[in-house]
């Protein structure tokens, strides 16, 4: 429950430090995009923090270009 609480915490600092810059140069779309970045990543912090079981980009990526590997080194053999 701590590390939620340091990661709020370090979450509000950072929209406190960068937002108000953001709005004062009228940068709508790139706040946005900041906002949602760091909710994502916020988010999964959070999740990490309870200890969540997150699942590994690199299987997802794996389980797309394992059929087209296999295919290159049945020609190769």
């Amino acid at each position: 429950m701590i590390a939620i609480l340091g990661i709020l915490l370090v979450v509000i600092v950072i929209v406190i430090i960068e937002v108000p810059s953001l709005l004062k140069k009228g940068l709508k779309r790139e706040l946005w995009v900041f906002g949602i970045l760091l909710l994502f990543g916020t988010g999964l912090n959070i999740a990490q923090g309870l200890q969540i079981d997150l699942p590994n980009p690199l299987d997802w990526i794996n389980v797309v270009y394992k059929p087209f590997s296999d295919f290159l080194f049945g020609l190769f053999k």
